[in-house]
């Protein structure tokens, strides 16, 4: 039985259908924001999944082109495999989800969002992320939830929840927020260097609208939502993990103990083999428990250090990071790169310039259609001493890729500063803890070291947290995570920044949420991180971009015509600029708007080209010489192409200063000549003359006009005209003959 349920987000109405679409599923809602649709589903198997230590959770969230009216490029014209924005929603959807759901659930999830329609003033991401928590809140599934999602945008330093596509145009931050009624789940963050104090208090009004949806989403729950089913938890037997305590505690505190993570793990599988042993001694058959129970134990220790001690396995203090180097220009013949490491993480980052032209196209629910800046995060099994063979990039290669562009973006130059299109390319080659950070410190080093002028250098750090299991307003947040930390810990809070204010935030969490202290506390921590890193480490070793770019790179000039002038620089089908690109090996692109870019890694070839474009939009003056190259030879002169598609006629007395016989006795076809403008007649007509660029003979004296073959030289009298109406082109051929050429027009 259908039901309806409504409320407003931020002045717009959210309504709520449920009970007719997708009544299989164990969750279902056909959720609209504005004019924005979303059908959230969540599926659960009935049974749990042989083999597996983790909550086999997936999320999908599918773009279907007719929710903006198209239709799907490519031959198949078909939707097909997730682009990047879809991968990126999918992942900030599961993050808040994830920690609420039980750790020892072992029944297949999906959840899946499809969106069918799209009002780009109503974000189909929040859209799908509110269907998603009522869809599971409403089902049959064990689950901690509700939670709800805004965006947070800030216009003139006011907050602005669920901004518009105008306003989001214009905001300096993009924050989505997802939180409980009592905490914060999820912050995914790009911003315009805001400042620390600004983001956090964004945050604490965005939660204070999250606690209205959450109130909004209980009530639907209280109304229709299914009892949760009973599940066989999938933990360690309580007996079996006491027994592993006693046996191994003092000896996990030794094996952990090291700043060499390869040495750690040996120390770990040893340690299980023997753990094992004594459980199949204990008793036939435990032993199949040894893996599950040495991965608790050494959890418990490695919390047990950090927050009853204040140590960490690497001997470091809470707020200190491990060893930071770097270097740049690492590599031949590339545009730009370097190598960051900090501790056993280690980043080489690969920096390509190229035409605007080569920027990414997009084809997606937003309005977004071209990426000038891309980075790309590869992560290869060798840099965790695996042996696996490389494939093509994972959700969480993409999404590490994205953090990492989106803290540069705001850094980078504008296009009419600098008109390139950027790709930098992290290669992962060690990792060891938060290597989307050490992709963005070695982004900015290749960044600089290939000449991009970027206003200020970009790093980024990463916290991590422990919370007392007993009183979670008992916590500790230490800096720089490394692996074992990330694995056992309770937070990974990565932002990235300047000196001047933060430009990303991605935050994972396995806790059911953060408060505002938490949150503060990680600012605190990250923001003296990314200034040591900036500080002491990047501007030591590179203090600005460099002022020249690579020997290897393209050299783009940009220049603005005229629009209604672009159609002579192409010229009819393209011959103008296919000549221009011939001529001087450079490559040419134009915007309709009138701005074109000259790429070559010769500026001289560059300079030639710009020469010639100059020339084909400036209306050619009379006085002006130019290089041109003879085109035609007529018996009355020659034609000559001046500037491209610009051609003239040279009249026969106009190649020389002698008395020319024949056109052929002074000039070929193809031959290159200086002329110079004489005349533009009433018809626009253009009259050069080769003669009045090379120097008069001395004591010259100009000849009377030719006379025509058998016709008598009649005097005029002042004021007489011809009685004959003017040809097109003068010619020796007699009044009647016609013309044996035809003159070009401009």
């Amino acid at each position: 039985m259908e039901k309806i349920f409504r409320t407003e987000i931020a002045g717009r109405p959210l309504v709520v259908k449920t009970g007719n679409i997708a009544q299989f599923a164990n969750g279902s809602v056909l959720i609209q924001y504005g004019d924005t649709s979303v059908l959230s589903t969540v599926t659960a198997s009935a049974a749990p999944r042989d083999g597996i230590d983790f909550f086999p959770l997936s999320v999908d969230y599918e773009e279907k082109m007719y929710a903006v009216g198209k239709i799907p490029g490519g031959f198949l014209k078909r939707e097909g495999r997730p682009g990047e924005k879809a991968i990126l929603v999918s992942r900030v959807i599961d993050r808040p989800i994830r920690p609420l759901f039980p750790k020892d659930l072992r029944n297949d999830c999906v959840v899946n969002n499809l969106v069918m329609s799209v009002d780009q003033d109503c974000s189909p991401e929040i859209t799908a992320m509110l269907g998603t928590s009522i869809a599971i809140a409403i089902s049959d599934i064990p689950w901690k939830g509700p939670v709800g999602g805004v965006v947070l945008g800030l216009i003139d330093g006011k907050t602005i929840i669920n901004p518009t596509e105008e306003q989001r145009a214009v905001s300096d931050m993009y924050v989505t927020l997802a939180g409980t009624a009592t905490k914060i789940c999820m912050v995914e963050a790009g911003a315009n260097e805001v400042p620390d104090d600004v983001m956090l208090n964004a945050i604490a009004e965005g939660h204070e609208e999250i606690k209205k949806i959450v109130a909004f989403i209980n009530s639907i729950v209280a109304e229709i939502g299914k009892p949760k089913f009973e599940y066989a938890s999938c933990d360690v037997p309580e007996d079996v993990f006491a027994a592993v305590k006693e046996f191994g505690w003092d000896k996990m505190r030794a094996a952990v103990l090291s700043d060499d993570k390869s040495v750690r793990d040996a120390n770990v599988a040893a340690l299980q083999e023997e753990v094992a042993a004594m459980l199949e001694e204990k008793e036939e058959g435990l032993s199949s428990w040894a893996g599950d129970a040495i991965y608790k134990l050494e959890k418990k220790v490695v919390r047990d250090y950090l927050f009853r001690e204040h140590v960490r396995v690497d001997g470091r203090k809470l707020d200190q990071i491990r060893p930071l180097s770097c270097d740049v220009d690492v590599l031949p013949r590339v545009h730009g790169s370097a190598l960051f490491q900090r501790g056993q993480t280690q980043v080489m980052n690969v920096c390509t310039l190229a035409p605007l032209a080569e920027a990414q196209k997009l084809e997606g629910l937003d309005n977004e259609t071209t990426k000038r800046y891309i980075h790309h995060y590869n992560f290869p099994g060798y840099s965790v001493g695996e042996a696996k063979p490389t494939r093509s990039p994972g959700r969480r290669e993409i999404g590490h890729g994205a953090l990492a562009e989106r803290s540069l973006i705001p850094v980078l130059p504008s296009e009419e500063e600098f008109p390139y299109a950027i790709r930098t390319v992290s290669e992962i080659t060690m990792s060891n803890g938060s290597t989307s950070q050490g992709s963005v410190c070695a982004s900015t080093l290749s960044l600089m070291a290939a000449g991009v002028p970027i206003k200020r250098p970009v790093a980024g750090i990463s916290s991590g947290l422990i919370v007392n299991e007993e009183n979670d307003e008992d916590f500790l947040v230490f800096m720089d995570i490394q692996g074992i930390e990330d694995f056992f810990g309770d937070m990974d809070f990565k932002v990235a920044g300047t000196t001047e204010g933060i430009t990303s935030i991605q935050v994972d969490i396995k806790v059911e949420g953060l408060s505002l202290d938490i949150i503060k506390a990680a600012f605190e921590m990250t923001h003296k991180g990314r200034l040591q890193i900036i500080n002491d480490i990047i501007l030591p070793k590179i203090a600005a971009p460099r002022a020249e770019l690579s020997p290897y790179a393209p050299r783009i000039v940009s220049m603005q015509i005229p629009v209604d002038k672009i159609r002579e620089v192409i010229g009819s089908g393209g011959k103008v600029i296919n000549k221009i690109i011939a001529d001087t090996g450079a490559d040419i692109n134009i915007n309709d708007d009138g701005q074109l870019f000259i790429c070559t890694p010769d500026l001289e070839k560059a300079a030639k080209a710009q020469a010639i474009i100059k020339g084909i939009i400036s209306d050619p003056e009379v006085g002006q010489e130019f290089d041109g190259v003879v085109t035609r030879l007529m018996d009355f002169g020659a034609f000559v192409e001046f500037l491209p598609g610009k051609e003239g006629l040279v009249h026969i007395s106009k190649l020389a200063w002698n008395r020319v016989e024949k056109v052929e006795d002074v000039v070929k076809e193809g031959d290159t000549v200086k002329v110079k403008l004489i005349e533009i007649d009433s018809q626009g007509r253009l009259n050069l003359s080769i003669r009045d660029t090379l120097p008069k003979p001395e004591g010259y004296v100009e000849e009377e006009p030719r006379r025509r073959e058998g016709r008598p030289n009649r005097e005029r009298r002042n004021g007489d005209r011809p009685n004959r109406e003017r040809r097109n082109f003068n010619n020796d051929n007699g009044d009647d003959a016609p013309a044996k050429g035809r003159r070009i027009e401009f």
